[in-house]
């Protein structure tokens, strides 16, 4: 019996050493403490790091990509990190006008995640947010973007 439960022991640490891969979480701008100098009306959404060995080194970059008036339009935007280490503010740094996309792509160490979030009138759209284990791929973003504008899946 007592080797039944060090096999078990050994087992269960394994498959938590392995842990889960690096990806991307989305929140309500609330879900990130203010950083200094970014007033709560400017920040669209929050994001955070998760299953990072080191989340202070945690980085995170994203564009706006948008359709506006029927041109394609892209801008890079401000992401400002969060009190808590791995988090961060993504700045609403693009034109009501449109519909637009926020596509961020995050590093940890040599490990990379992306998510591709849709915004609606009211700020994000959580249940058409795509994430990946990797950058997010052109086509991706035109595919998320397309379907905003009614123009596919």
């Amino acid at each position: 019996m007592e080797m039944v439960k060090t096999a078990l022991l050994l087992v269960t640490a394994a498959w938590s050493a392995s842990g889960a891969d690096f990806s991307l979480a989305i929140g309500n701008p609330v879900a990130v403490a203010r950083p200094n100098g970014v007033v709560k009306k400017d920040i669209g959404f929050a994001v955070r790091g998760e299953n990072c060995a080191d989340v202070a080194k945690i980085q995170v970059t994203g564009t706006a990509e948008g359709m506006v008036d029927g041109a394609r339009r892209s801008i890079p935007l401000r992401l400002v990190a969060g009190e808590t280490a791995g988090t961060f503010a993504v700045s609403h740094d693009w034109p009501q006008q449109g519909v637009w996309v926020v596509n961020l792509t995050g590093h940890c160490g040599s490990s990379i995640a992306s998510a591709v979030v849709p915004m609606g009138p009211n700020g994000f759209l959580r249940e058409s947010s795509k994430f990946f284990p990797r950058a997010a791929t052109a086509a991706e973003v035109e595919s998320a973007l397309k379907t905003l504008t009614g123009g596919g899946k």
